[in-house]
């Protein structure tokens, strides 16, 4: 089993969705590794969480990562979520991250879940969820 690219997969995930001139046209620099404390943008976007199962070979170490990418938005209604989750699927699908260690071998999208929740089902949750297969080119 190999975990070691876990960071190396997030910080390379995060830093594709931080640098999209699209995303960031819909959400500015709302991207979050974790919500900060106090107030918060009317739309963000942040990671979640993550399983992973191993998928090592002869040839190598190697896993597969199932991580949530979630939009959060007060704005009315679901258009600006779906907006900005589209914006993610495409940023994330068509310009693939790429890890500082290891390597990604693919990165498809799994499922999606928008539902409400808060004060009055006022907030807008879409929970994205990707799989990405890595090895791990750098084990000893």
């Amino acid at each position: 089993m190999s975990y070691a690219l876990a960071e190396s997969l997030q910080a390379a995930v995060f830093a594709r969705l931080s640098t999209s001139p699209a995303l960031g046209a819909l959400v500015g620099g709302a991207i979050f590794d974790t919500p900060p404390p106090g107030e918060l943008p009317e739309t963000y976007v942040t990671l979640g969480p993550e399983t992973v199962r191993d998928a090592s070979d002869r040839e190598g170490a190697g896993a597969v990562h199932r991580f949530t990418v979630s939009v959060v938005s007060e704005a009315a209604g679901f258009a600006t979520a779906k907006a900005v989750a589209a914006a993610v699927g495409d940023v994330l699908l068509h310009q693939a991250p790429a890890p500082n260690r290891g390597r990604l071998v693919g990165l498809w999208f799994e499922r999606a879940t928008a539902r409400r929740s808060g004060r009055a089902g006022r907030l807008r949750r879409i929970d994205l969820r990707f799989r990405a297969r890595v090895e791990d080119n750098s084990a000893t």
